[in-house]
């Protein structure tokens, strides 16, 4: 038997072997994707981080959709952002400080944290080596293989002290950019055939405005290029504990392992194209509904393409509109509507304002057309989420695709650190390990000579 002959036969086995009745799962009670019945998620702990709201449990046990809120630290996103915006100043940093402290910073404490930060960002020329040594097409994977490579220069790598775990995600914070940036220089050098920039970072800047200077160069970006990167990396900081990648850095962390396997297990599970990927579907969905709908503002013709969709005859036939739609907000998703106040004055500043209308129309088009199309109309509620506009901003920003998913990282690498830290220092600690019951009926063992 030959290696594809081989790969054939467990190939088979598995798919055989793997199969369970999809009614077990009802009839044994069993949460699939930890949600309950009615779509809500399974409690499975508690924080102090952050709180995901889209609906309210009315006295009869059924679920009321409200109009989605995201909170830091109990604080309103909505209010964060537009208190910053009212003071015309960058807010990522401060965000920051927020997640890990639990309170807003005072001047100099934001002036010194933020400091801290830029003066972290720049890599050490072995790390910088290390990162141009690892190629490949994925800067996700870079990024996991990065942050694994870190551990080997922590003196205390293993040291899950209060102290040791903030000094730990400061520097992960501020290494991201770097990192993701300079891998995808890499991998723009290795598999498309262009000049390496390798930019240092400057120590006296914000991050968004350093990611895009090590990605496009000096001059090659605006003040509002910088203000909405900021927005978007505040609006993905955090987003609970039972998001998927935050999860596995809980469960992960629940193990007492050490920080830098904890973050890379949460990388490795945002770069799941159901998690993490989904900003670049859209762009994908997006352009293909440029090139197959001739006018536009025609609502009909839109439709159309929707309904093809739905009905797996366009795009990537899988099913699904993308950019709508999500697991807790129901009625809206809070950072979809921060973004594209500014996506639309970016829009505007980058010369795509018919772009930008055409995706409004759309937007509004797939909420009333999912609806329709799966009979659910009042019974339930649907909405545009932020990947709808993520991947328009960082096109307009000049940005490829291949750091659209690294960018999201980018910034939850901060709710990430929070929720591990808050995991390690429960005052009873508990190894998280769900419950699976085994369905598979006995087998006997058989001599070989009898098989």
């Amino acid at each position: 038997m030959d290696n594809n002959e081989l790969i054939k036969l467990l190939s088979d086995r598995i798919v055989e072997t793997s199969n369970i009745d999809k009614d077990l799962f009802v009839k044994m009670g069993v949460k699939r994707g930890l949600r309950n019945e009615d779509h809500s998620g399974v409690l499975a702990g508690l924080t102090r981080v952050g709180d995901v709201v889209g609906y309210e449990r009315q006295e009869d046990g059924t679920l009321k959709p409200i109009p989605g809120k995201l909170y830091y630290r109990g604080m309103d996103v909505e209010d964060l952002v537009h208190g910053v915006q009212k003071e015309n100043r960058l807010g990522f940093e401060e965000t920051a400080f927020l997640l890990l402290a639990g309170k807003l910073p005072n001047k100099e404490e934001l002036n010194a944290f933020s400091e801290v930060l830029w003066h972290t960002m720049p890599l050490n020329h072995r790390t910088t080596m290390s990162i141009l040594s690892l190629t490949g097409k994925n800067i996700m994977n870079i990024l996991a293989r990065s942050v694994l490579e870190l551990y080997t220069y922590d003196e205390n790598p293993d040291d899950i002290s209060p102290d040791n775990l903030i000094r730990q995600s400061i520097n992960l914070i501020a290494k991201f950019p770097t990192i993701i940036a300079y891998a995808y220089q890499v991998l723009r050098h290795d598999q498309l055939g262009r000049s390496m920039h390798i930019r240092h970072p400057y120590e006296d800047r914000s991050i968004a405005e350093n990611f895009l200077f090590m990605m496009n160069g000096r001059d090659a970006y605006s003040e509002l290029d910088v203000k909405i990167l900021d927005l978007a990396l505040m609006l993905h900081a955090e987003h609970g504990g039972g998001n998927n990648s935050t999860f596995s850095v809980r469960v992960t962390s629940s193990t007492e392992t050490d920080t830098y396997s904890a973050i890379a297990a949460g990388i490795g599970s945002l770069k799941g194209p159901l998690h993490g990927g989904a900003n670049i579907m859209v762009r994908g969905m997006l352009n293909d509904m440029k090139k197959n709908i001739s006018e536009w503002k025609d609502v009909g013709q839109i439709d159309n393409y929707l309904l093809k969709l739905l009905n797996k005859q366009a795009f990537d036939r899988s099913g699904l509109i993308y950019g709508i739609g999500h697991a807790v907000y129901t009625i809206s998703d809070p950072r979809a509507l921060l973004l594209k106040e500014m996506a639309r004055e970016l829009a505007k500043e980058k010369g795509r304002e018919e772009e930008f209308e055409f995706m409004e129309i759309i937007a509004d088009r797939s909420v009333e057309v999912f609806l329709d199309y799966k009979k659910q109309g009042a019974k339930s509620r649907t909405c545009i989420n932020v990947d709808f506009y993520s991947g328009f901003v960082y096109d307009a920003l000049g940005l490829p695709p291949e750091v659209f998913t690294p960018l999201f990282a980018m910034a939850r690498i901060v709710g990430w650190s929070a929720h591990r830290i808050e995991e390690m220092n429960f005052s009873s600690k508990r190894i998280i390990r769900p419950a699976y019951r085994n369905v598979r009926e006995k087998q006997d063992y058989i001599p070989m000579s009898n098989r």
